[in-house]
């Protein structure tokens, strides 16, 4: 299996795709309006900033968030994290769930875990970070792979 950088971004990159569709369709079904990681974006990016934000900025820091920043630490913590490929990105998923929950949430006014405003946003937002980590390491997997079969 051969490590790398590139692969990480390319498999966070999708798993970030495939959590935003499954976002936008669960906007569009009306489920969960009071989770919505775009909006609490704005909200934060508007009380950093004192300036209006537009929700496309928002999608551009949570593509960037989700391909750059967990790209890296996905490839750094990919020897450490136990088990085989799905386990390794179950288990990142779950900590960047726990980071957006201590971190995102109180700064976008729902508390810890999002329990101000609703008790189910720590449930469902774990079910699309652990969706978020298995995709992140099927593909980191498979690219690595590939790249050794070469």
């Amino acid at each position: 299996m051969k490590h790398s950088l590139t692969y990480s971004f390319i498999a966070s990159f999708i798993a970030t795709l495939v959590l935003s569709m499954i976002m936008v369709m669960k906007k569009t079904m009306g489920l969960m309006p009071e989770m919505n990681p775009i909006a609490d974006l704005v909200t934060i990016m508007q009380q950093v900033s004192g300036l209006s934000i537009l929700p496309l900025f928002a999608w551009v820091l949570h593509f960037f968030i989700g391909t750059f920043v967990w790209g890296i630490l996905f490839f750094l913590f990919y020897g450490i994290l136990p088990g085989g490929k799905i386990i390794k990105g179950i288990l990142f998923g779950l900590g960047a769930w726990l980071l957006m929950m201590l971190t995102l949430e109180p700064l976008a006014g729902h508390g810890l875990f999002g329990l101000q405003t609703s008790p189910v946003i720590p449930m469902m937002s774990m079910m699309l970070h652990i969706v978020f980590g298995a995709i992140l390491g099927i593909i980191y997997g498979k690219l690595a792979k590939s790249a050794t079969e070469m």
